[in-house]
């Protein structure tokens, strides 16, 4: 799988479906989303990459439930001893503890998932594991210790807990699904629960100041991401 680096502290690991992103720490790496189950080798070596060991991989950071960002997470729980961290909203999903809302689908995403779906069952990925949350994040929360303060986003719509990490002094966006990019656009991301508030999400992500966007579909915007979500409508997307 592809490496590449989008900033000074951050790296793209690009799948078929679903990229996650490595950010480097003071004291090691965090790795935000995990792929689809059987990602952990890819991610791993992707790690050994970055002259990294696996006990350097300190946090996994689940933007939402969905299989191609939780699926791996157990598997690199074990590998790693790295702690889990989801908004407070999908944690139960991700936990296994109660049932994942499914997506109200328009008439193109559902064609589009079930290319997807075609796409897994062709290559045997496996259903996703269940893993533990050891910290639930909401909206406002900080993180610390990671080289700069970076702040929580709870952008329900795309899942009701999912969660976007900024970090205001570099100018990052990871926005998780709710945002993806297609032919030098902004779009917002399909398979929504429910596609309104998705799209008001998306704007108060607009509202951001934002350089760089390094989203899970599609390629990173490197420079002037928030001229390229304000540009953005979301309203017009998959109908």
């Amino acid at each position: 799988m592809e490496l590449s680096q989008v900033t000074p502290a951050v790296w793209q690991l690009a799948f078929p479906v679903g990229h996650v992103h490595f950010v480097r720490l003071p004291d090691g790496y965090a790795l935000i989303d995990t792929g689809v189950p059987g990602s952990a080798p890819a991610i791993l070596d992707a790690l050994t990459r970055l002259g990294g060991r696996p006990e350097d991989l300190r946090h996994l950071v689940l933007t939402h439930s969905h299989i191609d960002h939780m699926g791996s997470a157990a598997d690199l729980v074990e590998a790693t001893g790295a702690r889990v961290l989801a908004g407070a909203v999908d944690a139960p999903f991700i936990r296994g503890t109660a049932p994942e809302p499914q997506p109200v689908y328009t008439v193109p995403e559902r064609t589009l998932h079930e290319q997807i779906m075609a796409g897994f069952a062709e290559a045997d990925v496996r259903p996703p594991q269940h893993v533990p949350v050891d910290v639930e994040l909401h909206d406002g929360d900080t993180l610390d210790g990671w080289g700069e303060p970076v702040h929580v986003l709870h952008v329900p719509g795309h899942t009701p807990g999912s969660i976007a990490l900024h970090f205001p002094s570099s100018g990052v966006l990871f926005p998780g699904d709710l945002v993806a990019t297609a032919e030098g656009r902004a779009i917002l991301g399909p398979f929504n629960v429910d596609r309104e508030q998705a799209i008001a999400s998306f704007r108060r992500l607009a509202s951001l100041d934002v350089e760089v966007l390094c989203v899970p579909h599609g390629e990173p915007v490197l420079k002037g991401a928030r001229e390229v979500l304000r540009a953005a409508t979301p309203e017009n997307d998959w109908v």
